[in-house]
């Protein structure tokens, strides 16, 4: 499965999403979408912190994030391109067990022929035949 990105649409990971603000513009597709697994590691953020402050803040991020896409499901093709994914991680010597939230977007990015924005790209290796991954420079303050 060769997956060919589209310049102008791409499916942002979670970290882009948690950071957009503070990314160049001219670095991210002109449309970008999210996975519904982006949504579900937004809405479980909240709920991994003690720190007010820092809920307020990812909780702001998830009210954001559900204003303004309308995620990709991780459906049907999404779940049967997940096995090819994690074939494809365990052929790289790699284990897809603690990363299963990155592949299923990568799957999700793959079944749907987008690329993947991310400022992890490491966390895609061994997919580069499956989905063409973009890195994206993370923002200096961080």
């Amino acid at each position: 499965m060769t997956v060919t990105g589209d310049a102008t649409r791409g499916l942002i990971d979670t970290n882009i999403v948690v950071h957009l603000a503070a990314l160049d513009p001219a670095l991210l597709p002109d449309e970008m979408v999210i996975s519904a697994i982006t949504l579900a590691e937004l809405s479980a953020g909240p709920h991994h912190t003690d720190d007010p402050s820092e809920r307020a803040r990812r909780t702001s991020v998830l009210q954001h994030t559900e204003a303004t896409f309308d995620p990709l499901p991780f459906d049907a093709e999404a779940a049967r391109t997940y096995g090819i994914v994690c074939a494809a991680v365990l052929a790289a010597g790699r284990t897809p067990r603690r990363r299963a939230a990155d592949l299923m977007i990568a799957s999700t990015a793959a079944a749907n022929r987008l690329a993947l924005y991310t400022t992890n790209p490491g966390d895609f290796a061994g997919l580069d035949r499956l989905v063409n991954v973009v890195a994206v420079a993370r923002p200096a303050s961080l």
